[in-house]
């Protein structure tokens, strides 16, 4: 065996492993590592992975005074002393009942519980780290000793680089990228997302396991895979990965009856035993098969998530709030839609506002069919949420992610406005929400100007957004310009607004007009995706509602 099997069980390893000869790695270009690490290359060695990580961590750039092997070696008979590794306590900030074992050796095992007790020691700011066990687990297979393993844990907890984001040592950065996948997967796993809204009771709790689905419950064979390539390519792997997880789970399952009467747990077990289903070179496929998903995008939504966060409060460890306790059925009264139908629309709208309740600001039944009164009593708030249901008993929506008050910068001219987090949706005679065009077909966006001012080109102007012809730079249109404080013309044009009319762009083909008297509307469908309408072509309005979002922990 190699000088890196010490604490290895290779009864338990893949013997595949074993066979291939060492090979020393010499490449340094981004994009070759890269591709290597995509295509599994260092899973075809032991000692080639173990010297592949040991490069890769040994050129994080870290703080100036970062724990080393010889600190390890100088605290770990203070911390330790001459306890059994195997009930040593761990600390608050891991869960202790999440500590995999993977392909570990007795004494791979309790040195695991010593690493993480002199990385507590090391690190007293880590206040939430449940995936640092794992890591420790999984680094400790291609590791000399517990020294080496130690450092390059500590190496990855100490990275300095603003630009790259390793392992979550807080509950709020913990917290933000649980709602940041939640976002994601309602963009990216539509199919997927329906399935949890209509399994669980709790969406946000069930994403809250993201990590746990890749740090604790993958195999050390697909772990490990992800592992090559988050250390080449960075945290928006793990985001990828665990799309991809979620995409095959409901695959798998589609029409099965969930095994359990959580669907965490169902999802836990799935993953546990994905080499029944998917191969690693299968999930790897699926994860970078997803389009559109930048690591700009991410950030960009972390920053957002984390502010929201930090505004109602939350940034140690508590409760996780039920996200549809967010709609109370004590608190909540539409003329429109039942409780349960605004709690499968909260399920739909930004991680961000998910914790605040619904706030009345407008009924055509109360406030009249004044579109002067719908924009005074709109204005200031920001997003709204309109609701429609026609004479004909047909309900439809939108989510409005800009402020109303922003149809002004056009002067008298009908002008757009808003961003690609604007979505329309039917509640009857179906449920159906309709994405945008271009995040769910993203060949379709094109290089354009912005959008005429007139209602005739508005349909035309909802398949195509003011993009640049640079790729790389540019910005997923559904985030939010006004929330990321990006300059204007990042943003994309979905609604528009003057005292003559209303209109929205939904995506797919979508886009809905209200005339100003708020008694009349009509869509205007592309049949390009064969999707049904929103509503009638030309309708009657019954009822028009205007919702805005109360904080729902200070408010």
């Amino acid at each position: 065996m190699d000088e890196y099997s010490r604490f290895v069980d290779w009864d338990k390893m893949d013997v595949t492993v074993q066979s291939q000869d060492a090979k020393e790695l010499t490449c340094t270009e981004f994009q070759e590592l890269k591709q290597l690490a995509r295509q599994g290359y260092w899973a075809k060695n032991h000692s080639l992975r173990a010297k592949a990580y040991h490069k890769l961590i040994s050129n994080i750039p870290c703080r100036t005074v970062t724990p080393d092997a010889n600190v390890y070696r100088d605290i770990v008979v203070k911390i330790v002393g001459k306890r059994n590794s195997s009930s040593l306590p761990l600390p608050e900030f891991v869960d202790d009942s999440l500590v995999p074992t993977y392909c570990l050796n007795a004494e791979g095992i309790g040195a695991v519980r010593k690493i993480i007790l002199c990385i507590a020691n090391q690190f007293p700011d880590i206040s939430f780290c449940p995936a640092l066990p794992s890591v420790i687990a999984l680094l400790l297979h291609y590791s000399k000793d517990e020294a080496e393993c130690f450092e390059q844990v500590c190496r990855m907890l100490a990275c300095n680089d603003p630009s790259k984001r390793l392992i979550d040592q807080t509950f709020l950065a913990f917290e933000s990228s649980c709602m940041t996948f939640g976002d994601l997967v309602n963009k990216y796993c539509q199919a997927a997302h329906k399935l949890m809204v209509a399994v669980s009771e709790d969406v946000l709790e069930v994403y809250s396991d993201w990590q746990r689905w890749l740090f604790g419950e993958l195999p050390l064979a697909y772990v490990a895979r992800v592992f090559d390539v988050f250390l080449v390519e960075g945290y928006k792997v793990l985001y990828r990965v665990a799309l991809a997880l979620l995409k095959f789970f409901r695959k798998v399952r589609a029409g099965q009856p969930m095994e359990s009467d959580s669907v965490q747990q169902d999802i836990r077990a799935f993953v546990r035993d994905i080499a029944k289903s998917v191969s690693p070179e299968r999930l790897l496929e699926k994860a970078f098969a997803i389009r559109l998903l930048s690591r700009k995008e991410i950030h960009l939504l972390q920053i957002a998530n984390e502010k929201a966060l930090q505004r109602k409060g939350i940034t140690v460890k508590q409760k996780r709030q039920n996200v549809h306790l967010a709609v109370h059925a004590e608190n909540f009264k539409s003329e429109i839609v039942s409780v349960k139908e605004m709690r499968d629309i909260w399920s739909w709208i930004p991680e961000r506002f998910a914790l605040c309740q619904p706030l009345l600001l407008f009924t055509t039944l109360e406030h009249g069919c004044s579109l002067n009164r719908f924009y005074s009593r709109s204005e200031g708030h920001e997003p709204t949420l309109l609701l429609i249901k026609t004479t004909a008993k047909e309900v439809c929506g939108a989510y409005l992610s800009t402020d109303w008050g922003e149809r002004r910068r056009g002067g008298s001219k009908l002008s757009f406005f808003g961003t690609g987090e604007c979505f329309v949706f039917r509640l009857q005679p179906e449920v159906e929400r309709y994405e945008w065009v271009i995040i769910k077909h993203p060949e379709l966006a094109t290089t354009g100007s912005e959008p005429e001012n007139h209602a005739s080109r508005a349909s035309s102007s909802l398949s195509s957004s003011s993009v640049t012809s640079d790729t790389s730079s540019r910005l997923s249109p559904f985030l939010s310009a006004r929330h990321f404080n990006l300059p204007s013309k990042t943003a994309s044009m979905f609604m528009a607004g003057s005292s003559e009319c209303i209109i929205i762009g939904g995506g797919d083909g979508q886009a809905l007009y209200l005339d100003a008297d708020l008694n009349h509307g009509r869509t205007s469908h592309c049949n390009t995706f064969n999707n049904q309408p929103l509503c009638s072509e030309s309708f009657q309005i019954s009822v028009l509602e205007v919702w805005g979002f109360r904080d729902a922990i200070n408010g």
